[in-house]
């Protein structure tokens, strides 16, 4: 009895399950748009935007993102590589940011260029800094 084909389909990948060793290399695309990826009309939709205003409602540095609340009370999306400054967000913060239309429908907005304009009164520490929270 030969062997050839009997295992192929666990070599390409197309029949593991979770559990099975090797199927953590498979990746799915992220459907989150980060500044690394965003395209270059897109990024100039955001620039034309007007600067909003906002509190951050809640921000997790292990996993990048967190959410702002807008005056108006909605809540926006923020990645991590659209906060600029020296310091990370902490809930309360009072940040300005743009508008930037989430594809591919460009019906909802995720907030970009977001700067911190009057820190809560919580101690911030700096993205270079070694998170000891865990």
């Amino acid at each position: 009895m030969s062997d050839s084909g009997l295992s192929t389909p666990v070599k390409q990948g197309l029949m593991l399950s979770p559990d099975s060793p090797g199927a953590h290399n498979l990746q799915l695309p992220s459907p989150i748009i980060t500044r690394r990826n965003r395209t270059n009309s897109t990024s100039e939709r955001a620039m034309v935007n007007p600067l909003e205003h906002g509190k951050v409602k809640k921000f997790c540095r292990e996993k990048g993102h967190g959410f702002l609340t807008r005056e108006n009370g909605d809540e926006l999306f923020v990645h991590i590589s659209d906060i600029e400054g020296e310091y990370v967000p902490m809930p309360g913060d009072e940040v300005e940011f743009r508008l930037c239309p989430i594809p591919p429908k460009m019906e909802k907005f995720q907030a970009v260029h977001v700067k911190i304009i009057n820190f809560a009164p919580e101690l911030h520490i700096r993205w270079d800094c070694p998170d000891n929270s865990a």
